[in-house]
């Protein structure tokens, strides 16, 4: 049996917030989140160069035809890992 400290800490480190949005990779399913509240979530489509910029396939109920938006760094949004 596994230490309950082992498991909370692996399963935290899955959902940490992506910091270095180069560092995720297309098709990685990930969350956006604003004032602590999930705004979008989805599947990584394109990351730029930079690493400010991300293209985010959206799922789940209400998505768009296209289904697709661009979220950016300096709008204060945050990427963890779904």
């Amino acid at each position: 049996m596994k230490a309950r400290g082992a498991v909370l800490s692996r399963r935290s480190a899955h959902t940490a917030t992506v910091t270095d949005w180069k560092m995720l990779k297309v098709g990685e399913q990930v969350e956006v989140v604003k004032y602590a509240h999930v705004i979008a979530a989805g599947r990584v489509e394109e990351i730029s160069s930079s690493g400010n910029v991300v293209w985010l396939e959206h799922s789940g109920p209400g998505v768009t035809e296209e289904g697709k938006e661009l979220f950016m760094k300096s709008d204060g949004v945050t990427l963890r890992r779904a």
